[in-house]
């Protein structure tokens, strides 16, 4: 039976989305503002949190109604018959997006919501389920644009862009949904090498190895919401999860490089964490040495951009980008997330595309740079263009920009910035977490919230400690939670076996 869905993401990743969302089956997309709606059955809402590489989360709508009032609101929500989904012994939590000028504040209409489910229960049975904001069985989420309101159960959890692999991070590293929607933006599958000269803590790197060996993003997940639900299928989602068929040989290699030493440790470990060794190498070494691939390669990267990390000279640092694409990566193709309008000038090449794009609250710009020896006139006079016919109908719609955006703003007019002594921000000389409490004490272990007994022609299914291996007929021993693949990666001999974590703390909701 199909139903309703939601998968949420970054505003300029949407049409991405819905391209994701058609190789997966789903029916009746339809692209919103963060958003695309579709329809499916319970197999694609788990497919969905498992392969989807641009979605944030995955909501399942209970109700829409029309409210202006925080009473209509209230009787709304307890109108709907709670024992389907919640009871006595379950716990639940309220998260709320709110986009009007009738409801000021998000929580007070989360609250409402909690009150309606609670006032009911008492009224029904005497007692009430209680609210854990941390892990709760139960997530639900409340969209109120104006006066037309969602109310949806949330499958995913945590964020979907919290994969599992990341060990530790740079500060301010780049999200991985946002990553993986770049790379996906660029139309590059692994049919090249892979460069990111500036990698920092190496998201680009494992979010492109990932999409070249066709790898599900989920793989990494200790869990997902939709487990906890009364209507989990469990072998259904075995299945899923012990699927590989989209998995492939990955002919080419990535490079990332870094000018620190630290961002270097840090994105090696991330890569040895997704067991991607074999496809991936991290290597110190400072942008303007870079020199010509001896391969075709395909250049994906983003410098700091003077917000939350900047360098002693930040336009020197976009010249010197310039320099090394024109003089160095000739016949190239080469794509730069960032955000301030003259840093893209002080690079000196004309893009053949600029997509508008969501990093957190800035609105910034990618670029792309197709690299041509000798003079842009000179080129031209040859019958040479930098632009494909796709590029020219994309940058014909203008309306993909706002016409006055903070992108504008020149670096003077900004608040005066942060006293650095390299390309990136490490704090005191150690690197920045990307969230402390995502850290891990020595020796501890991911417990697994059930486990399967080994019987006859049963496989261990231990969630707490994930490992993955392959005899040569393809049996699998699948331990979710802690991942690691052998940097040999062959397809007859394969183990992951992940590095323990702490549990993480829910991130901030979208």
């Amino acid at each position: 039976m199909e139903f309703e869905l939601i998968a949420k993401t970054f505003q300029g990743l949407e049409t991405v989305l819905a391209s994701e969302l058609i190789d997966l089956g789903a029916n009746n997309i339809q692209i919103g503002r963060r958003m695309v709606s579709f329809t499916g059955d319970k197999e694609l809402m788990y497919r969905a949190n498992f392969q989807l590489r641009t979605a944030i989360r995955v909501l399942k709508p209970i109700r829409h109604f029309k409210a202006k009032t925080a009473d209509e609101v209230y009787d709304a929500v307890k109108s709907i018959d709670w024992s389907e989904y919640i009871s006595n012994d379950t716990t639940f939590a309220v998260d709320s997006v709110v986009f009007s000028n009738e409801f000021k504040h998000s929580k007070f209409v989360a609250y409402k919501v909690k009150d309606a489910i609670v006032d009911q229960f008492r009224e029904k049975t005497g007692n009430r389920p209680n609210i854990r904001i941390m892990n709760p069985d139960i997530q639900l989420h409340i969209h109120i644009a104006e006066y037309d309101c969602t109310l949806a159960l949330d499958s995913s959890g945590e964020s979907l862009h919290r994969r599992g692999y990341r060990q530790e991070a740079v500060e301010a590293p780049l999200n991985e949904v946002l990553a993986a929607g770049i790379i996906l933006q660029t139309g590059w599958r692994g049919e090249c090498d892979l460069i990111d000269p500036m990698c920092g803590s190496g998201t680009f790197a494992v979010e492109a190895a990932l999409i070249a060996r066709g790898i599900a993003p989920g793989v990494f997940r200790k869990e997902y919401a939709f487990e906890k639900w009364p209507d989990f299928d469990s072998e259904l989602f075995e299945r899923i999860y012990e699927d590989d068929s989209n998995e492939k040989e990955f002919k080419h290699h990535i490079y990332g490089y870094d000018n620190n030493r630290q961002a270097v440790e840090i994105a090696t470990q991330n890569v040895k964490a997704a067991g991607l060794s074999k496809d991936v190498t991290i290597t110190l070494q400072d942008f303007k040495d870079f020199t010509q691939p001896t391969e075709k390669s395909i250049i994906i990267t983003n410098p700091p951009y003077g917000e939350r990390i900047s360098a002693p000279d930040l336009l020197g640092l976009y010249k010197m980008i310039g320099e090394r694409f024109k003089h160095q990566f000739v016949g190239g193709e080469a794509w730069v997330l960032s955000y301030r309008e003259e840093c893209f000038e002080a690079i000196g090449l004309k893009p053949s595309l600029r997509t508008p794009l969501y990093n957190g609250s800035l609105e910034c710009e990618l670029r792309k740079y197709q690299i041509f020896d000798g003079k842009f006139n000179d080129m031209r006079a040859k019958g040479g263009d930098i632009k494909t016919k796709l590029d020219r109908h994309l940058m014909s719609d203008q309306k993909r920009f706002k016409q006055k955006r903070d992108f504008k703003t020149r670096l003077g007019e900004q608040p005066e910035e942060r006293e650095l002594t390299g390309d990136r921000n490490f704090g005191k000389g150690k690197y920045a977490r990307e969230d402390r409490r995502f850290g891990r004490r020595d020796g501890e272990e991911r417990g697994g919230r059930f486990g399967r007994r080994n019987g006859e022609g049963e496989k261990d299914f231990k969630r707490g400690d994930f490992k993955r291996s392959r005899d040569g007929e393809g049996n699998k021993d699948l331990r979710r939670g802690n991942f690691k693949r052998n940097h040999d990666d062959k397809r007859g001999a394969e183990k992951r076996d992940n590095k323990s974590f702490n549990k993480f703390r829910r991130d901030d909701r979208d």
